[in-house]
């Protein structure tokens, strides 16, 4: 069953372009509020970097997230948005001198420190401010996910995060130092997840070092354990809306919550992913030496993650009913790396059909690039559509 699209309303659109189904962003955000309900002490704070469209960010924070971002523009675009400081986590590996001013300047709730350096830049800022900075500690689990190897971040030869074995030390400087004030740890494991059983061997080493650090006198108000929720790519219209029902559930049952404690996540991907698609017309349709190809005028630059990680997404022809045939999809990138699909069974296509990429509303437009000196995408709402 292909995804439902307002063609019509496509017509007078210049190509390519995101289109994003809020309806659907909206049953994902009250699925989420609901699941959360149950347990209470749950806080959900978008990843701004799956996607940043302003329109998307201010429905998601009508829903009542909070903002997970990694850069000083992500913390500039949540407030923007209308997020409450209050709610932003600023985390990343590399936080600059302005980022962090930034972040002070605004009272966020919290830093996701990596390393020492950083905890030692941040206490000097906040100094210089006069100000007290809230600290947790990325934890490298050494958990491994079942995903790509480019996004797995929990294995000890990533980059991200403090070892566990630093982990005492490391809260004993700050505890030490005048203007940072620790409040917890964080974890993240990788994106795209689909087995809980990654989700509960993180449990499974959280708390072992919560005993740990209990053991030693230590208390942790707030525990964040990242995002990672993965979605389905390969049947968009079939699971719509990740199961954050099992997902909250797998941390509930086993994760040893202290009742003091605040259990904060941050998905991105799961969020938005299903919502948005990328909207492109067929150019060219050329016979090969031994195949066809379906030429777009979207391309890597518009959807870099076919490129980059061999990703799958669903295509589409929306305006066909014609017979299927058999396409390699393609764009006009000068780069021959710059292919949707191979071998993909499509209604027949014809110059000006409009082809849908789905699954495309995370890591789509807001990694999009002017390579070859082509311009940006734009981004449509069902909203603004609907009213337009």
């Amino acid at each position: 069953m292909k995804g439902t699209f307002p063609i019509d309303k496509f017509q007078s659109l210049r190509t390519p372009f995101y289109y994003y189904d809020t309806q659907l962003l909206r049953r994902t955000l009250e699925l989420i509020r609901t699941e959360t309900a149950r347990y209470g002490n749950y806080m959900v704070h978008y990843a701004v970097k799956a996607n940043a469209n302003p329109k998307l960010l201010a429905i998601i924070r009508e829903g009542g997230l909070g903002a997970d971002c990694v850069s000083g523009g992500e913390i500039r675009a949540a407030l923007q948005a209308g997020f409450p400081a209050g709610k932003i986590v600023f985390a990343g590996v590399g936080k600059a001198d302005w980022e962090i001013n930034l972040a002070l300047d605004h009272n966020i709730f919290c830093f996701n420190v990596e390393s020492i350096p950083e905890l030692e830049v941040i206490n000097r800022l906040a100094a210089a401010q006069g100000k007290k900075a809230r600290v947790a500690f990325r934890i490298n689990p050494d958990v491994g996910a079942h995903t790509h190897a480019n996004i797995t971040t929990g294995l000890a030869e990533n980059k991200f995060g403090i070892r566990m074995e630093d982990m005492e030390h490391v809260i004993h400087l700050a505890q030490d130092m005048e203007h940072v004030d620790f409040i917890g740890l964080h974890f993240h494991i990788g994106s795209q997840i689909l087995d809980m059983g990654d989700f509960v061997a993180l449990c499974n080493r959280i708390n072992e070092l919560l005993d740990r650090l209990e053991a030693g006198c230590i208390q942790v108000e707030h525990v964040n354990v990242g995002g990672g929720l993965g979605i389905d790519y390969a049947h968009p219209n079939r699971q719509s809306v990740p199961d954050f029902k099992a997902y909250f559930a797998t941390y509930a049952k086993h994760l040893k919550l202290r009742p003091y404690q605040t259990l904060h996540f941050e998905p991105g991907r799961a969020i938005v992913g299903q919502c948005g698609s990328l909207i492109s017309r067929v150019l060219y349709v050329k016979q090969g030496a031994n195949k066809k190809f379906a030429i777009l005028d979207a391309g890597m630059t518009d959807l870099i993650r076919p490129a980059l990680y061999q990703a799958y997404h669903k295509i589409e022809n929306i305006s066909s009913d014609r017979p299927m045939q058999t396409y390699d999809v393609v764009g006009p990138v000068c780069e021959s790396s710059d292919v949707f699909g191979k071998a993909v069974d499509l209604n027949g296509v014809q110059r000006d059909d409009f082809i849908a990429l789905r699954s495309a509303g995370a890591y789509g437009e807001i990694m999009a690039s002017g390579y070859n000196c082509r311009e940006l995408p734009m981004g449509y709402t069902s909203d603004e559509l609907a009213h337009g």
